[in-house]
Order: structure tokens, then C-alpha cells, then sequence
């Protein structure tokens, strides 16, 4: 900004050395004060080209500065912001506002010692102006006030259909990211058509709302660019009779042309400054609205601390829903794992089994009741430390754009080569590794998808041994294994859970025979509580379970949710034939020794 004002005052200094040349030198016939001057306006002129760009390049620095701080801002915030935020919200519009609202906001920045710039010299014009001859002024000036009123309406109508451009802007986004980001569903389903319809209805809609602005702006900024020339002519005509008459020197009259010319650029930047600045003032807004999200999973003011060892988990009478008022997911469960002990949580589909273990790592807060570790309720815990504390391997496996290595310690960047190896050792994937061209050093592109689904929860397996948890919550980590390989992971898996406190999701007999005790979930509660053994004796719930999942692998069924209609979720009316029939075992629900044969 001080290097604007010195443009500023260089550039309103040019015009009054040239009317003092008219008047003293060229008036005259002196042609020493003639070149005098010369050199003057010479000099004022290299000083105004060097603040020029000093101006400039300062304006982008400061500029760009504030986009990569207002990035980070931006990012960090939506790192802390709660995982129901990222589920309400889509990626794409996440996206839009952290680059293309940015962008817009850094464009206005880098406006601002420019039009500091601009004000100060239309402040300085006007008084030199004056000084010159006031009436004369009034008649260059005259134009301001319906500048003024068409500069407020412009910037009124323009603010509506630039916040519509921003919004249809994310919306394309969306589209575009969700396409790329599904491409295997897009073309396994033929869809590709489909996709690009929905691109194009966005792209019309950008369209539209573009057009509607630059409506806006063409009934407007011809106005705004007419206005400030209307007075050259009002100066011409009552300044040339002023000169004619002998009232007001040559000099001072091409000075005062000249100043008046100095008005023009400023003025008619203005409209443009006003559509830029609304642009960003709709961009802003868009930002603002992420960045006044208050997190819902924070920090405690007082953290209390996790004792050396431990790993007891204890729900004590929690509730649990994902929407406000929506149904209950978990309904008054109480359940208790000792340190060391290795439960299996089995149930239906939607029984709440994942939920359990996102509430461990506290990626949702429980409504009612209290989830303790250690004696401690992580709520009163650091979200570092606890998520230290407890690992988790998802059903829905999330690799990065890195190697192999990256992946398996990313939960300690700097750990020893050894310690990544005897990790994917653990996790029955360190044979595969070494057969790729690059080993451990093997880039698997976005998400992984260059491996197979086996390959790729084996990875998220060795990630989350790496990082050495007191408690290690498998969520159906073997679901995506081939049941050629499971067997090696199972292997691994029964040594990394030994001494350790272990949750495992799963539906598999063989993965829950790795527990040492089995909790049976239905309707948000613990329906039955025991070993793999005893609950396939006395529990016909957890035998129909268990043949249901069967009967979908058997069926290839992925989506494993078309499970429940052959039977009565209440345990009555089970479709007898069907379960204990399952693979050719037993002719009846009581038959138990079929049905575990069968199942295992």
C-alpha cells in the first residue's frame, strides 16, 4: 500500500509539471525550463514504472500468502471438523471451496493496494482540481453522484447470480468428482451416458447463472464507463472559453485535462472492482460457512491420561443415534472387555456392529451412557493419544497415492524398514510385496486399486499393527481376502492378538473362532454373551446369523443386506430347513452338530 501511494503521488505530480512547462517554458519560448521540466516528468516517470511493479509484485506476495495461510486454515479445520460433517457433506463441494472460492479471494486481495491506490489519487485529483478552478471542477465532477448510485445497484443485483456461479461451480465438482473418484462403477454399469448428462445439466446451469451476471454487468458497466468521459467535454467547453477570455492559463487548462484523464481509468475500474470484490465476498461466505463449523469431536479442556498398559473396554449403558432424533442404533448396550481378552461382535446386517467400533475411537460421541478405557471416559481423553491407543482396520480399505511402505507407516512416518517388514510379515502380506517390480517401494496409485481387494485390507492390517495399539478393532478385516489366503491372515492375525485387547466385526465362523469370546448384537443391545461354542448350542439366533451370512457369500451376494428374508429377525419362525440344511447339514434347527460342521 505506501509503495501504491508513492505511484500515486508520481502519477498526479506528471500532470502539473506539464502545465508549469506550457506556462513557464513553452508560454515563454524558454528552452532551458522547457528541458528542465523534461527531465523532471522524466524522473517522476521512472519512479512511477518502479513503484508499478514494486506494487505489484508486493500485492501478489501478500496475496498468495494469505490463499496458502487461508488453505491451511481450511484444511487443518476440516481435518478437526467431526466425521458426521464429512457425511452430510459432499467431497466436491468441499473441494470447490478450498480451491476455487480461494482463488477468488486471493484475486480481490491482490486488488486492494490497487484500489488504495486508485482512491488516493481520485482524493488527490479532486483537491488539485479545486485548486485549479473550483467551478470548473464541479463541471468534471459532476458525474460522481449517479456513479455512486449505479456503483451501489451493480454491486447489489451482481451478488445473487455470483454466489448461484460459485454454488453450480461445487455442485460440477461434485459430479466430476464422484465420477472419477467410481469410474470402476461408471463403466462396470455401462453408465458412462448417464454421467455425462448430469455433467452437462450442471454445466447448463453454470451457464445460465453466468449469463444472468453478465446481464448484470452489461446493463451496468456501460454506464459506469460513459459517465467519467462526460466530463472532458464539460472541461473542454467552459475551460477553452476560460482560456480564450484570458481567466485561466493554458498551462493550468491541459493540466486540468490531463487530471480529468487521470480520473477516467480509476473510475471506470470501479464496476469491475465491485464485480471482483462481490465475487469474493460470495466466495468468502462459502468459506466462512466451513470454518464457523464447530467440531463436535474436540478436545477436553483438562485431558486426563491412559495408564502405561491396559486395554479395558467398558460400555456402560450407551445410547447411540447417527441422525438427531433419528432411530437408535444402539439402544442401552452394557459391554465389558476385559485387557488382553479378544471379543467377536456378530449380528445382522445394521445391528450396530460398526458403529461399536467407530465409537471406540470416538469418530462419533455417544448420546447417552459413557465409553470408558482404562477406567477413563475417552471423552476425557486426547484424541491423539486415543486414537494412539486404539487402532482400527475398516471393512472399506483406504490406501494413499504412495508406496507401499508410506502406507504400512502411516501412523509413524519415520519407523525402521524392519519394523514396516515384520508388520506386513504379521499381516500375511510381505510375500506379494516382495513379488512386486518395486517391492516396498511399489507406487499403488490413487486408492490402491492397482492391488486386489485381499492385497489391499492385508496393507491396512499391517497399518494398523505398525502402530501398535492397545486395542486393535477389526472391522470385517478379512472380508475382501480371498478364502484361499484368509487362512495365512488368520494365522497372523491369532499372534498379533495374543496379550493384546482385540474387537473383531465379523461374520465369518473361521474370523470368529480367532475370539476368545463371542457378544451376539441385535436391535442395538447384546442379545447373547459366550464362546463361539456355546453360542452355537443354546443361541438359535446366532446359528441363523451366521447361515445367513453364509448362504450370501454362497450366493456372491456383495452387498450381504439381502439376508433377512428368509427369515423372522425374532428367532421364531426361522426358515428351519434352509439354515440347518446349510451345505447338507442336519435336518432341523436343533441339529447342532450339523450346523457348526457346516458353518466351519
Amino acid at each position: 500500500m505506501v509503495a501504491g501511494l508513492v505511484w500515486t503521488a508520481a502519477k498526479v505530480a506528471v500532470p502539473r509539471l506539464v502545465g508549469e512547462a506550457i506556462d513557464d517554458g513553452v508560454a515563454v519560448a524558454d528552452r532551458s525550463a522547457v528541458v528542465r521540466y523534461a527531465w523532471m516528468i522524466a524522473g517522476v516517470g521512472l519512479v512511477a514504472a518502479v513503484f508499478t511493479g514494486l506494487r505489484r509484485y508486493l500485492a501478489f506476495r501478500e496475496a498468495r500468502w494469505i490463499e496458502a495461510d487461508l488453505r491451511l486454515e481450511l484444511f487443518t479445520h476440516l481435518q478437526r471438523l467431526h466425521v458426521g460433517f464429512h457425511d452430510r457433506n459432499q467431497t466436491g463441494q468441499l473441494m470447490s471451496r478450498a480451491n476455487t472460492d480461494l482463488q477468488q479471494i486471493q484475486n480481490v486481495v491482490v486488488l486492494v493496494p490497487l484500489t488504495i491506490s486508485n482512491l488516493a489519487t481520485v482524493a488527490a485529483v479532486v483537491v488539485l482540481l479545486v485548486s485549479i478552478d473550483p467551478l470548473l471542477t464541479v463541471l468534471a465532477l459532476g458525474s460522481l453522484p449517479a456513479m455512486n448510485v449505479l456503483t451501489k445497484r451493480f454491486s447489489t443485483n451482481l451478488h445473487r447470480p455470483l454466489m448461484a456461479v460459485q454454488e453450480e461451480s461445487a455442485e460440477l465438482a461434485t459430479v466430476v468428482e464422484e465420477t472419477v473418484s467410481g469410474i470402476r462403477a461408471v463403466k462396470g454399469f455401462g453408465a458412462e451416458a448417464d454421467r455425462s448428462t448430469r455433467l452437462a445439466v450442471e454445466a447448463d446451469d453454470i451457464y445460465r447463472e453466468s449469463m444472468a451476471s453478465a446481464q448484470v454487468r452489461a446493463t451496468y458497466q456501460p454506464a459506469l464507463e460513459v459517465l467519467p468521459s462526460l466530463g472532458l467535454i464539460a472541461v473542454l467547453g467552459y475551460g477553452g472559453h476560460q482560456v480564450v477570455n484570458g481567466d485561466l492559463a493554458l498551462g493550468s487548462l491541459v493540466a486540468f485535462n490531463a487530471y480529468v484523464v487521470l480520473l477516467v481509468w480509476p473510475l471506470r475500474m470501479l464496476g469491475w472492482v465491485v464485480a471482483m470484490a462481490q465475487r469474493a465476498a460470495a466466495s468468502a461466505q462459502r468459506v466462512h460457512e466451513v470454518l464457523d463449523t464447530t467440531p463436535l469431536i474436540v478436545d477436553p479442556d483438562v485431558p486426563e491420561r491412559l495408564p502405561e498398559s491396559g486395554g479395558e473396554v467398558r460400555f456402560d449403558d450407551v445410547t447411540f443415534a447417527y441422525r438427531s432424533n433419528g432411530p437408535l442404533v444402539l439402544d442401552h448396550l452394557d459391554l465389558v472387555i476385559p485387557a488382553g481378552q479378544s471379543v467377536a461382535i456378530v449380528g445382522e446386517t445394521a445391528s450396530g456392529k460398526s458403529t461399536i467400533a467407530r465409537l471406540l475411537s470416538r469418530l462419533y460421541d455417544v448420546d447417552g451412557g459413557a465409553l470408558s478405557l482404562d477406567g477413563h471416559d475417552i471423552r476425557h481423553l486426547e484424541l491423539a493419544e486415543l486414537r494412539h491407543a486404539v487402532g482400527m482396520v475398516f471393512e472399506d480399505t483406504f490406501l494413499f497415492s504412495d508406496t507401499i511402505a508410506a502406507n504400512i507407516a502411516f501412523a509413524d512416518p519415520h519407523a525402521p524398514h524392519d519394523v514396516i517388514v515384520g508388520a506386513a510379515r504379521s499381516a500375511g502380506a510381505h510375500d506379494f510385496i516382495e513379488a512386486l517390480p518395486a517391492g516396498y517401494d511399489t507406487l499403488i496409485g490413487e486408492r490402491g486399486y492397482s492391488l486386489s481387494g485381499g492385497q489391499r485390507q492385508r496393507i491396512a492390517i499391517a497399518r494398523a499393527i505398525l502402530a501398535d495399539p492397545r486395542v486393535l478393532v477389526l472391522d470385517d478385516a478379512t472380508s475382501a481376502v480371498d478364502p484361499s489366503k484368509e487362512h495365512e491372515i488368520r494365522e497372523a492375525l491369532s499372534g498379533v492378538m495374543g496379550g493384546r485387547t482385540t474387537v473383531v466385526i465379523a461374520h465369518r465362523p473361521a474370523t470368529i473362532a480367532l475370539a476368545e469370546r463371542v457378544v451376539l448384537v441385535g436391535d442395538g443391545k447384546v442379545v447373547a454373551d459366550g464362546t463361539h461354542e456355546d453360542l452355537l448350542a443354546t443361541e438359535p439366533r446366532y446359528r441363523s446369523v451366521l447361515a445367513a451370512w453364509a448362504r450370501a457369500e454362497e450366493d456372491g451376494d456383495a452387498d450381504r443386506g439381502g439376508v433377512d428374508g428368509d427369515r423372522n429377525v425374532g428367532g421364531v419362525d426361522e426358515d428351519v430347513d434352509g439354515v440347518a440344511g446349510y451345505g447338507g447339514a442336519g435336518d432341523g434347527i436343533d441339529d447342532v452338530e450339523g450346523i457348526e460342521g457346516a458353518l466351519r
